[in-house]
């Protein structure tokens, strides 16, 4: 099993192959021994035998004589099929001698030919590598920006232990593995009585997934949308047309920046903004009434933890980039009248690059978020990294939620087909009870048996019991499993020790909608993605459906979306320019200058949490219903 200690050579095989026959004819040589010992013995034994029969003995004695003759007849026999059977099995292996060896030959040679496969493709992406980091040195010391070597040297250094850094934890990162196992009870009635001990049960009731409730976790009942639309909503856009790209023409100067300073061509994106991306977490919105209606906390958050996974489940597929708002941009999906719930969105800082998020629900409850990304291209993969919390309160219970979302990997940049994946953890806290919900999402990996996009979880109470497992694929569909008993198991493999957990059968929280029938040619885009784009009246000047580059790429016109983008930057970077030479001249000047400040946003420091963001303060619906946008910037 362990092929990197054989040895290379086959003269070394062969060796090992003779010594093990020699061993085996000698084993051989000392059962023949053995076999001629028992067959004298047992020849003489006879003999004495018959001579006891010819004695005058009673008859009981000579009966007795007679059982162990033949007793000692069939011990021969038995021995003599031993010793042959024994001969038969080194004539065996003898013959097949020469075929093993020819058999371990060529694997020997297979491994080689791989081993030597592996190393060339090694060596060809050092190179690459190299070629990469001394790409950015060679457009660093161009006449219009000269540098000095140490800062390049510097930069090149950071960049390698960043490399080694990102390597490090991300192959840490394939081999862990959960720290628990599960096992479904056979028969739910005879762990009626644990369960009320360890669930959150009302009036001494247990309050499982074989019961009537009032949330209902277990039901699948949202396969549909509960009103029908008032409008009817577009169901296709214009098909993605196929244009060719030189890749390495733009990425060779990308490597080790912020993928938000990088001037991408159309090519790249997809005809949505991130404004819009985010929005999209709403698709599954019907979780989030259903937790509303939950009167159990612990319940709530196992739907809580369905919806927070279910936002990945548009990412599969979506390789392509959405278009970076600009400053100001904002978005709002209004969909009070058909879902109970409006969105809206606003781009409060362009570098780093931030947008504040509001939810407001008719079915009790309030989502409100604020995402920064941060991204880094390494050569090998794409790194983005949201950071920021998300804030959903249920206004009946007062439970407050809060949890991060986890990292998504872009694989295969400059050669293959890309694939995405997310990896890290989820920690949601109800601030209002203290409980909590653990998930871990396996990152990909080449070797592991376990299921591709996998995610486990824990639901615990305050004192850091666990109430329910949750279980699934952050693609396709989310259970969760009551738990009846729990039990500390052996040791693993790494020394650490698991705990077991006895559930009842799981019950299914969350399953993906099937994507729009033609949706490998529409950018892969899911029922709502296709309408969060389509015009509308009397939305706001800065909304993201106005953006004319977005527009024209939707359309199938990418060269003049190009030619659109560049000016919007362009437009946007003179307006910065602007606002800091009118700050500058404040300075000098003595006398304050307010910077930018957001329309519909503010800081805030959240109670809760602590932390300071950006939240609604107010006013962007009461504008619509005016149709007054006088306040708003000219920004396209």
């Amino acid at each position: 099993d362990d092929s990197a200690d054989e040895e290379p050579t086959s003269q070394s095989d062969h060796s090992e192959i003779q010594g093990t026959l020699k061993t085996l004819a000698s084993k051989l040589d000392d059962l023949s021994t053995c076999n001629d010992l028992i067959a004298k013995h047992g020849a003489a034994l006879q003999r004495s035998l018959s001579e006891l029969e010819t004695l005058r003995v009673p008859l009981e004695g000579g009966e007795k004589i007679k059982a162990v003759n033949e007793r000692a007849t069939l011990f021969r026999i038995t021995s003599n099929a031993m010793i042959n059977a024994c001969r038969d099995f080194l004539d065996l292996a003898e013959s097949h001698s020469r075929r093993w060896q020819r058999i371990l030959q060529h694997e020997r040679e297979q491994r080689a030919h791989l081993e030597e496969t592996i190393e060339q493709l090694a060596k060809q992406h050092n190179s690459l590598e190299r070629a990469w980091r001394e790409a950015p040195t060679h457009a660093v010391n161009t006449p219009d920006t000269p540098t000095t070597d140490t800062g390049v040297g510097e930069r090149s250094r950071k960049e390698e232990a960043s490399d080694e850094d990102e390597d490090t934890e991300f192959f840490d990162a394939m081999e862990e593995s959960p720290a628990f196992i599960t096992v479904t009870a056979t028969d739910p009635s005879q762990h009626r009585r644990s369960q009320s001990n360890l669930s959150g049960a009302s009036g001494g009731q247990p309050s499982d997934c074989n019961q009537e409730d009032n949330c209902s976790v277990c039901s699948n009942d949202f396969s549909g949308k509960e009103l029908q639309p008032h409008r009817k909503r577009r169901t296709q856009i214009p098909e993605k047309p196929n244009y060719s790209l030189n890749l390495w023409s733009i990425m060779k100067n990308c490597i080790g920046k912020e993928l938000s300073k990088i001037p991408m061509p159309v090519n790249f994106n997809e005809p949505l903004s991130m404004l819009q991306r985010l929005t999209e977490d709403l698709e599954y919105y019907e979780l989030l009434d259903k937790a509303a209606r939950c009167e159990n906390s612990l319940e709530q958050m196992c739907l809580v933890a369905a919806f927070s996974v279910s936002s990945y489940s548009t990412t599969v597929h979506r390789t392509a980039k959405p278009f970076n708002p600009l400053l100001g941009e904002t978005y709002e999906l209004d969909r009070l009248e058909e879902f109970g719930y409006r969105s809206i969105c606003e781009q409060v800082s362009h570098h780093p690059p931030a947008a504040a998020h509001h939810v407001m629900s008719q079915r009790g409850w309030t989502l409100w978020q604020e995402i920064t990304i941060a991204s880094k291209f390494r050569g090998k993969y794409l790194s983005i990294m949201p950071l920021g919390a998300i804030h959903l309160h249920f206004h009946a219970s007062g439970n407050h939620y809060v949890w991060r979302k986890v990292t998504s990997t872009v694989h295969n940049i400059i050669v293959g087909k890309l694939w995405i994946d997310q990896s890290g953890d989820i920690d949601i806290v109800n601030h209002t009870t203290k409980e909590t919900c653990q998930l871990k999402f396996s990152p990909y990996s080449y070797f592991s048996r376990e299921v591709p996009r996998k995610v486990t979880g824990v639901v615990m109470d305050s004192d850091g019991q666990a109430h329910y497992i949750l279980s699934g694929t952050w693609d396709d569909k989310m259970e969760s499993a009551k738990i009846v008993q729990s039990s500390r198991g052996s040791s693993s493999s790494e020394g650490k020790q698991k705990t077991v957990y006895q559930t009842l059968t799981p019950k299914l929280l969350w399953k993906k909608y099937p994507l729009p029938e033609n949706a490998e040619n529409m950018y892969h885009f899911s029922s709502l993605a296709l309408t969060l784009n389509e015009e509308e009246e009397d939305v706001c000047l800065t909304d993201s459906r106005l953006r004319p580059d977005q527009r024209l790429m939707e359309a199938g016109r990418w060269d003049e979306a190009n030619a659109e983008k560049q000016r919007l930057e362009e437009k946007q970077r003179a307006t910065r320019r602007r606002r800091d030479a009118e700050a500058s001249d404040a300075i000098d000047e003595g006398r304050d200058f307010e910077c930018y400040r957001p329309l519909w946003f503010h800081q805030r420091t959240d109670e809760m949490t602590g932390e300071t963001s950006f939240v609604y303060k107010g006013g962007y619906w009461e504008a619509k219903e005016r149709r007054d946008w006088n306040m708003c910037p000219v920004i396209f």
